[in-house]
């Protein structure tokens, strides 16, 4: 029975049966998982890689959940969570090596803490470093890639492999692990040495302008839609008089229009619905394709 399996591999308190995704995205919503998983080290992750495979059981991979839409019907097989349990933060001078799993939040503190400068423009983002590295993440004119020293990941043979920056290939939200199904256990960033006062009033800085423009009130999966070239999304739908525009509980916020809100009750389905409707609103109106930065997941 693949429950023992996978309890054997990970251990009961990792292996979670029937588990709703809701508890793990932070748009609150999607239906339930068959399992979710939450391994503590690569080994693990390798070993479950190879219970699917052995099993012939869809597997798929998330972080923090703050990049996803899950269906309301859920997610067939096994969901394997990179959290909490792979989430530790070592430091020599300027060097630092973090687990995927630990959050930006965290990480940024952290780095804060020990008067290291350069993550600043990440301290907000509601993800982990595992899930920024994978898709190059960034805020305000930074990314992921400026701060990468080397990364520690899963390849698509199932080898654990470490390769410097310079083989990353990242790109704009995207990089070699999104490209080919890389999985990310572990990174190192190299930092400056900066004042703490300094680092505090830039962090400060950027979560007041955070918070007075996007719609952090209500639960979301960030940014909707990626940046067309020459465009920015959220200005588009806006000028296309879509603030406020809602399918059931799911709506275009008021505060920011790049964002797709929950507004309590929304369903997958009211999201992907809103979603389709100011795509093709856009694309009517001004000539511009939008494509959605969230991965869409599961059955619907």
């Amino acid at each position: 029975m693949i429950e023992n399996k996978l309890i054997s591999l990970l251990g009961e308190k990792n292996v979670l049966k029937d588990e709703p995704m809701k508890k793990h995205t932070t748009f609150k919503i999607g239906g339930n998982a068959d399992f979710v998983v939450l391994p503590e080290t690569a080994e693990q992750v390798v070993s479950v890689i190879n219970l699917a495979k052995e099993e012939n059981i869809p597997l798929t991979v998330l972080g923090n959940g703050s990049n996803v839409l899950v269906g309301d019907k859920g997610i067939r097989g096994i969901v394997m969570i990179i959290s909490k349990n792979m989430s530790h933060i070592e430091i020599e001078g300027t060097r630092v090596r973090a687990g995927a799993g630990v959050l930006l939040s965290r990480l940024a503190n952290v780095l804060y803490e020990n008067s290291l400068k350069g993550f600043e423009f990440a301290s907000g983002i509601p993800g982990s470093l595992g899930g920024a590295v994978y898709m190059n993440a960034g805020a305000y004119g930074e990314e992921m890639s400026g701060v990468v020293e080397s990364v520690t990941y899963i390849d698509c043979e199932n080898n654990i492999k470490t390769i410097p920056l310079c083989e990353c290939d990242f790109g704009y939200r995207r990089s070699l692990f999104e490209c080919h199904g890389g999985i990310v256990t572990e990174c190192a960033l190299r930092l400056d040495k900066g004042d703490k006062a300094e680092i505090k009033a830039k962090t400060d800085d950027l979560r007041e302008r955070r918070v007075s423009k996007q719609p952090l009130d209500k639960p979301s999966a960030g940014s909707t839609f990626k940046r067309p070239e020459g465009y920015f999304a959220g200005a588009l739908i806006e000028q296309a008089n879509l603030k406020g525009f809602k399918i059931g509980g799911a709506e275009i916020s008021e505060k920011h229009a790049g964002f797709v809100i929950n507004n309590g009750n929304a369903t997958a389905k009211d999201v992907l619905e809103v979603i389709e409707y100011a795509k093709k609103t856009v694309k009517e109106k001004f000539g511009v394709d939008l494509e959605p930065e969230i991965r869409i997941l599961g059955e619907f």
